[in-house]
């Protein structure tokens, strides 16, 4: 049961820093990049389709992003969905492909998005946190039922060195983020 309820926070806390890891990759560094537009949901005949899905986005260069529609018949809602979203910027439609300038990032902008990273970074140790709060809760409950106490004592050590090593995780991947949103 031990093992159970260590394999779970482990699990746990792995989906934690994979999403920390994911939503740190959505915010935008002043460069081109094609996790800008993964949030972006298109209505596409009626549903809501990722725009990865019905078009090809990729990076010519550091300051232009291009999206080219599978079916060149969505190049308007592709378009449409880009300005309703939140990413600030404006596409511009050819024709044929849609591409978006993205500009660069002005010094207090940066600072900005810095203190975002942290503060979702913050959050995500919360969850970790929380994760070990559940799993000690789970232990404590193993102890009254007749759990050893140095297997106990254990099995809490096993699951803050666990807690550590995602919490350093996050940090790196906050730091990581911060040096390429200030260059």
């Amino acid at each position: 049961m031990v093992d159970e309820i260590f394999n779970n926070a482990k699990e746990r806390m792995i989906k934690a820093s994979e999403y920390c890891a994911h939503e740190l990759s959505q915010i935008r560094t002043g460069r081109a990049s094609t996790n800008i537009l993964d949030n972006i949901k298109v209505d596409y005949y009626g549903t809501p389709t990722p725009l990865k899905n019905i078009a090809h986005v990729s990076t010519p260069d550091a300051q232009l992003l291009l999206v080219q529609p599978f079916d060149p018949t969505s190049l308007e809602v592709i378009e449409k969905a880009i300005i309703s979203s939140d990413t600030g910027l404006t596409p511009n439609n050819d024709g044929n492909v849609i591409r978006i300038n993205v500009p660069v990032l002005t010094e207090e902008r940066r600072k900005d998005l810095v203190k975002g990273a942290y503060k979702f970074g913050e959050d995500s140790k919360i969850s970790i946190r929380n994760i070990r709060r559940d799993a000690n809760d789970q232990l404590k409950k193993e102890k009254d039922s007749g759990l050893s106490e140095d297997n106990f004592k254990r099995a809490l050590d096993n699951v803050q060195e666990l807690t550590d090593m995602h919490i350093k995780k996050i940090d790196d991947l906050v730091l990581a983020k911060e040096q390429d949103i200030l260059i």
